[in-house]
């Protein structure tokens, strides 16, 4: 396939442009990238429409990881209102170059829980990304409520029982997938209860079947948006 081909834009989903080189990547057994990521959140976040729930792009996700200057990132961090989402969903990536878009060769998630008042990270590589989402959640901590005291009583967590991946290039499904299984727990579970979170329904819904079959599912999603142009 010719570059200005794979280039061609198919679909432009809310504020994701999604190009033929990305069919390709869902057909094949390939690593998801930033733009595969984000459509699929967005797609999440129409299918759960609640002012509690926020699922970050990988780029803006990417962006408070790492950026340095603190009034920048104060003034970036105050138009995605943290402090009146109840769930704040992160997707996390090992670049360590950022003048290099598409960088990284690993995904994890990084999901907020405001009634627990915990970060925890679900990572499909044994906790490969750990490092990344430490640093995730030291930058977005201060900013997770309006009382800046109550934003240093947060906890972080790995979730050392995550589902892991069986071979070299899921991650980018675990992550989609575990995005998903936490959303429906959000929804499904009444009393938003404090103390029991939504680790079951992540090892029961996030399998390495489950997974293959997402592929899938968000190639003919994506289809399916096509047809409706």
């Amino acid at each position: 396939m010719s570059r200005s081909a794979a280039d061609e834009m198919i679909l432009s989903y809310n504020d994701v442009v999604l190009r033929q080189s990305d069919l390709e990547i869902l057909s094949g057994p390939y690593f998801l990238n930033d733009r595969i990521i984000e459509f699929y959140l967005s797609y999440l976040s129409s299918s759960h429409p609640s002012q509690d729930i926020l699922l970050v792009s990988p780029s803006i996700a990417f962006w408070i990881t790492n950026c340095m200057d603190t009034d920048t990132l104060k003034d970036f961090m105050e138009p995605l209102k943290l402090p009146e989402k109840k769930l704040i969903i992160f997707p996390v990536n090992n670049n360590e170059d950022v003048s290099l878009a598409e960088g990284g060769s690993h995904w994890s998630l990084v999901a907020y829980y405001r009634s627990s008042n915990v970060f925890v990270h679900h990572d499909s590589h044994r906790q490969m990304n750990k490092g990344q989402a430490m640093r995730l959640f030291k930058a977005v901590v201060g900013f997770i409520t309006s009382d800046s005291s109550s934003s240093c009583n947060a906890k972080y967590q790995e979730d050392v029982d995550s589902p892991q991946q069986i071979n070299g290039y899921d991650c980018g499904l675990y992550v989609t997938a575990t995005a998903r299984a936490i959303c429906s727990w959000y929804e499904t579970n009444e009393n938003k209860d404090a103390d029991n979170l939504w680790f079951s329904q992540v090892k029961e819904q996030v399998t390495p079947s489950a997974v293959a079959e997402m592929r899938r599912e968000i190639l003919g999603l994506i289809r399916v948006l096509m047809d409706k142009k």
